[in-house]
């Protein structure tokens, strides 16, 4: 099964080597059929301590790390290429 690919905004780097990026979306409301944006924060491993908050990145899943961590961030948001 492939990996999950998700872009979204850093909110926190507080914690070291994890920042939370959150990913936003757009979803049909099921009733009145209305786009509505839907946010979701991700707590994401970054070996390296290189992002900050503000910073679009491109995270992917990978093995739980820790209880609430399961994703990597993969780079900047257009630095990653597809395969």
């Amino acid at each position: 099964m492939p990996r999950r690919i998700m872009q979204g905004e850093v909110v926190s780097d507080k914690g070291d080597k994890t920042v939370i990026v959150k990913v936003e979306s757009r979803v049909s409301h099921p009733v009145y059929k209305k786009f509505i944006r839907q946010s979701k924060r991700f707590a994401a491993h970054d070996e390296a301590n290189q992002f900050k908050v503000g910073d679009k990145v491109d995270i992917q899943e990978c093995r739980p790390m820790s209880k609430t961590k399961a994703w990597t961030v993969l780079g900047r948001t257009g630095a990653v290429e597809e395969k």
